[in-house]
């Protein structure tokens, strides 16, 4: 995964430490095992190798790189091996079992990072100079930013009848990868810690929408016929959490630590059809983002949260740095822009 210490947020965000973590994430389909080919010309347009000594630092060992650029490990050794020869500088070292980049490395990675741009921006201004809106836009989206994401494409597709657009839903961190890969071109993800920064010089990043979160429980609580309530209210409840690998349950660990208290979480679900299966039989409530859709035969009630903190998730909308001015990725953009200020109950940003 793309790694970061530091977290993306506005300063409100990060004292509550809620939109560092994610709502939980439900595996989604994951596209394009083979790179595609207008991708691979891209990356020559500057030397391969840099892009592949990108991947080893992405993803920490030549082992995983190779697996992400769907070569074997020992192409991806050959590659920084001749690259380094070139250059008459080490760019890995062995550590034990493991390689680390070297300080010569680091130095090269910043400026593979400004050439990868302008070698996006190329390719903006040439896509230009083409005729109408044609060709393949493929964006990837969080679970839950799907609800938006979905219907943007679907409109483009109405519009530019000579557009495909291609969808993938999959973990924030996961669509970043794929992102940088050139797997896919926009993604709409939220942050978390494993995330970039806003500063990254791959990405250019934009903070997109804040999700309320809203309290779900089973149609007969006394809760259910509340216009609103606080999250400090429901200290005494029984809560549905998550695994502990699964961003939710951080999520709804750091919104109660924020309202004052420590759920008693009685039990785990590893996805919203299993939370509203178990709220809906009376087991417990959660924490429910407002785009999150829900099965519509269960017997379950939405309550909105009052009062400070109110705990929310921020969806950022990312690209890689460059790559903005595509015509493909422009539309893109827009299209997800304007489904969001049509929806409603969510804060959006201005685009």
């Amino acid at each position: 995964m793309v790694r970061s210490a530091r977290s993306i947020g506005c300063p409100q965000c990060v004292q509550i430490s809620l939109v560092i973590f994610a709502v939980f994430t439900a595996s989604g389909v994951r596209v394009h095992r083979k790179i595609p080919q207008r991708i691979v010309l891209n990356y020559r347009m500057i030397d391969p190798r840099l892009h592949t000594l990108r991947m080893v630092r992405e993803h920490g060992t030549v082992t995983a790189a190779a697996r992400a650029l769907h070569l074997t490990p020992s192409t991806v050794s050959q590659q920084l091996r001749q690259l380094a020869n070139e250059l008459d500088v080490r760019l890995l070292e062995q550590i034990g079992r493991r390689v680390q980049l070297t300080a010569a490395a680091h130095t090269l990675l910043r400026h593979a990072d400004l050439l990868a741009a302008q070698a996006e921006r190329a390719r903006a201004e040439l896509a230009a100079h083409r005729d109408g809106i044609a060709g393949v836009l493929r964006i990837g989206s969080s679970p839950t930013a799907t609800a938006v994401v979905a219907p943007a494409a679907a409109r483009l597709r109405a519009v530019h009848p000579r557009l495909t657009v291609e969808l993938c839903s999959d973990e924030s961190g996961l669509c970043l990868d794929l992102l940088l890969a050139g797997d896919i071109d926009i993604a709409v993800v939220f942050p978390t810690v494993d995330t970039p920064p806003p500063d990254d010089l791959r990405f250019e990043q934009w903070p997109l929408l804040d999700d309320p979160q809203d309290l779900l429980v089973p149609a007969g609580h006394s809760f259910a016929a509340r216009t609103s309530i606080a999250l400090a209210e429901t200290a005494g409840e029984v809560w549905i959490g998550a695994p502990d690998r699964v961003a939710h349950q951080q999520f709804l660990l750091a919104a109660c630590a924020a309202a004052g208290f420590t759920p008693h979480v009685g039990h785990r679900a590893i996805d919203w059809i299993g939370i509203s299966a178990m709220i809906a039989q009376g087991f417990g409530v959660s924490l429910v983002p407002r785009l999150a859709s829900l099965p519509g035969d269960l017997a379950v009630v939405r309550v909105p949260l009052h009062g400070e903190p109110r705990p929310f998730r921020r969806h950022n909308i990312c690209v890689r740095r460059g790559s903005g001015d595509h015509p493909l990725i422009g539309i893109g953009l827009a299209a997800v822009w304007e489904v969001c200020r049509e929806r409603p109950g969510v804060v959006v940003f201005d685009g």
